[in-house]
């Protein structure tokens, strides 16, 4: 049996949300589909066999807008297009969901880290050595895991280490445009 995990001392923190399936699907944070959810709901229909309702074609714009993500005329035409192929007038929650993450991803990187925070926390993962030629090893995760008092079994370490590098070997390490990708995957940064 695995041994149980501590519990932080911190219970103040809010509890991070989890991201949901289509979250994953379309690579957003669950505060990015939250958002969505809700300018969805400022719209939203009631339709049978639809859950989360459906938001009239002519209300896609206003949603989108109030999401901080207005799409131009050429867009919000082939989004309608793809919303709405049978034009019933009506556009439902999951492919609405798919169009306001392809604009998400699309936009200016205004709100990912600076370069200096990701060498930042790439260092504090590598005890202080964060060259362009250094690599988290199996080394600096044990370490952390200990600082953290947190008991990670030494194959999961290895496992993050292969997701990481892309299946390179343990031996390779982890580099930091690597560390950087993983990190925006988890959600850490956008």
């Amino acid at each position: 049996m695995p041994p149980k995990r501590k519990a932080t001392a911190s219970t103040s923190a809010a509890p991070k949300e989890k991201q949901s399936k289509l979250a994953k699907e379309h690579n957003i944070s669950a505060r990015e589909e939250r958002e969505i959810k809700e300018a969805f709901a400022l719209f939203a229909e009631p339709m049978e066999g639809e859950k989360e309702g459906v938001i009239p074609a002519k209300d896609v714009r206003r949603a989108m807008v109030a999401l901080g993500i207005p799409p131009t005329k050429p867009e919000l035409k082939e989004f309608l297009e793809i919303l709405d192929p049978d034009d019933e007038g009506y556009a439902s929650y999951e492919p609405f969901v798919a169009i306001c993450a392809l604009k998400l991803h699309a936009r200016p990187d205004n709100g990912g880290p600076a370069a200096d925070e990701v060498d930042e926390a790439f260092r504090l993962f590598t005890g202080g050595s964060g060259g362009d030629d250094a690599t988290l090893t199996l080394a600096h995760l044990k370490r952390v895991a200990m600082t953290l008092k947190q008991d990670v079994d030494e194959q999961l370490l290895k496992d993050m280490i292969l997701e990481a590098n892309g299946g390179a070997g343990v031996g390779k390490g982890v580099g930091r445009a690597e560390f950087e990708d993983v990190m925006r995957r988890a959600g850490a940064w956008k």
